[in-house]
């Protein structure tokens, strides 16, 4: 019951989230900043990181009210390469989702590629209370005062929290540029058996070798 009540709160938030912003940028700018909200996320998880970026960035022009709910520009940016961007779109969206780690997290991803890991700690964004397991073990991962493996440890039994444990080790060793490492914990997390846990961060995992390549 644990495992069906957190991947449905996974699934809800993601969904929830994305509808959030379709509303405020049909309400605000019309359906031309929803078709380009649409058509970047779909660019996006096609694996088209150029066009979904550019996708995102009209849509800021379209709603820049919208713009710091827009986690999954972030994402694209830092996958396009535009880590100064991605860092801004990270700090910008903490101002509307302060206790979510996720956020932390990709905020270092930019920096330590941007500068370094040490910058990137030092750097490391505040977080309230987030309650996924093991969010906390994550952010203590990125703030340098715990080991991956312990990370890897502290999930829980269920789906979603061991997803997101591979995930963020993953990417975690992504950011300090060590892909071996990077690859074989996102490896794990793009298995079949996560794709109902990890929802949007899933297909994250399962897009991060074929841009890497």
């Amino acid at each position: 019951m644990c495992a069906m009540r957190t991947r449905w709160f996974v699934s809800i938030f993601v969904v929830s989230s994305v509808l959030s912003i379709a509303w405020t940028l049909t309400a605000q700018r019309g359906p031309n900043a929803r078709e380009a909200l649409d058509r970047a996320i779909e660019d996006f998880l096609a694996g088209r990181i150029t066009e979904s970026v550019a996708g995102f960035d009209q849509v800021v022009k379209l709603a820049p009210d919208a713009a710091p709910q827009l986690w999954q520009r972030g994402i694209a940016l830092y996958y396009a390469g535009r880590y100064r961007d991605c860092r801004a779109q990270f700090e910008s969206h903490r101002t509307v989702n302060p206790n979510d780690v996720e956020n932390p997290a990709w905020h270092f991803m930019c920096v330590a590629r941007a500068e370094s890991p040490e910058k990137a700690r030092s750097a490391l964004l505040p977080v309230g209370p987030d309650q996924r397991s093991p969010m906390r073990e994550i952010y203590e991962m990125f703030k340098g005062t715990m080991q991956p493996d312990a990370v890897l440890k502290a999930a829980r039994s269920d789906a979603s929290s061991q997803f997101f444990a591979e995930l963020y080790v993953g990417l975690y060793y992504d950011a300090l540029n060590d892909d071996r490492r990077a690859r074989e914990h996102l490896t794990i997390a793009a298995s079949p058996r996560f794709a109902d846990a990890g929802g949007y961060m899933y297909r994250v995992a399962t897009l991060h070798p074929r841009i890497r390549k």
